[in-house]
């Protein structure tokens, strides 16, 4: 059975999806993709992984880094799995770019080149927000791209964590990245 419980952020209500001990899904409400995955049978519950993960958000959005992450149990296929690993390694206040994380998992594959679009993708369909940092991932000349949550969210998640900005801009629309 999955359960789903909701939380009040800061900057939006989150849907969080999971088993009893497990979260599988964290979401800003209406976000891209919201849901995603999910079946039509669900309960509305309160689990000891939601408790958890309540309790993770309360210090994050106190603008300090949780010395612990919730149990998650991330579905998806061999690839998507990979690049979400590879989030999951981004420090707190910092960002990676989508070419990087493309040659990590080139390397890792022992493959010359991995495409940064299909790392997006992957980076797009994070089925755990703000655990699961794809808002720490930015495009390689520096641009805030591709976050599911919208560009606001993510900016204002990079501020929260203290991010250094000054090298990153949002592109206007129709340019080329």
């Amino acid at each position: 059975m999955i359960y789903m419980s909701k939380w009040e952020s800061p900057i939006g209500g989150i849907t969080m999806a999971g088993t009893r001990e497990e979260l599988t899904g964290l979401w800003f409400d209406g976000q891209k993709y919201f849901e995603s995955g999910l079946p039509k049978e669900r309960e509305e519950k309160e689990t000891p992984v939601f408790q958890e993960t309540k309790r993770w958000l309360s210090i994050y959005f106190q603008g300090k880094e949780p010395d612990f992450t919730p149990p998650l149990l991330l579905e998806g296929s061999e690839f998507r799995k990979a690049v979400w690993r590879i989030l999951l390694t981004i420090p707190y206040g910092e960002t990676m770019s989508y070419g990087e994380i493309a040659r990590r998992i080139a390397k890792e594959q022992g493959q010359t080149r991995m495409s940064a679009q299909a790392v997006g993708g992957a980076v797009g369909h994070n089925p755990i927000s703000i655990i699961v940092p794809c808002h720490r991932v930015v495009g390689t000349n520096g641009s805030l791209t591709g976050y599911a949550g919208g560009i606001d969210r993510k900016i204002r998640l990079l501020t929260l964590e203290k991010t250094d900005m000054s090298g990153l801009f949002v592109p206007k629309k129709g340019t080329a990245l």
